[in-house]
């Protein structure tokens, strides 16, 4: 009998033994693949912070609205955490297009500010008095981001309005 007792108390340690394992297997698998979906995260949110970097970047550019196409042939560098060297190649695919001109009522008036002088309601807009028009036209920027290292691509789509004394798109 003793035999027997001694032989059902291994088979019940190596039961015990095997489902621990397949739940440590089972664990490890669970954190590697979280690890990576974090990972994935935060090169995608890199990916779109770079985006909106070029993106400003463009916007403060002259050649924005003179020359798009000129804006588009060049890609933008994005050292994205200060090293010194590009971490992410960013081009603007299609070229920004204009495709709203919206005349901007009474911008040329006056109007007080705290100072208790008068100015103008568009910066960089001089008015001329009631009979003078403005206008804003609406753009369409598009930037996609490749990681060389991961091969991530990310495509951010930007509208901007930016004012203007002419009323026709480019």
């Amino acid at each position: 009998m003793k035999i027997r007792q001694q032989g059902a108390t291994l088979l019940v340690v190596m039961i015990f033994l095997i489902l621990m394992s397949l739940f440590a297997v089972s664990t490890f698998t669970t954190s590697t693949g979280n690890l990576r979906v974090v990972g994935n995260m935060q090169t995608k949110q890199e990916g779109i912070a770079a985006a909106q970097q070029a993106i400003e970047f463009v916007l403060s550019s002259e050649l924005f609205t003179t020359d798009p196409e000129l804006v588009s042939q060049s890609p933008v560098d994005v050292d994205i955490n200060g090293d010194g060297s590009v971490d992410y190649v960013v081009r603007m695919t299609p070229k920004p297009s204009c495709y709203r001109v919206t005349p901007v009522p009474d911008c040329g008036e006056s109007a007080p500010s705290s100072g208790g002088a008068s100015g103008t309601l568009l910066e960089g807009i001089s008015g001329g008095g009631a009979a003078s028009t403005c206008f804003t036209r609406e753009w369409n920027v598009r930037a996609i981001v490749t990681d060389p290292r991961s091969g991530m691509t990310v495509a951010v789509n930007q509208g901007v309005a930016v004012p203007s004394s002419d009323s026709t798109c480019l």
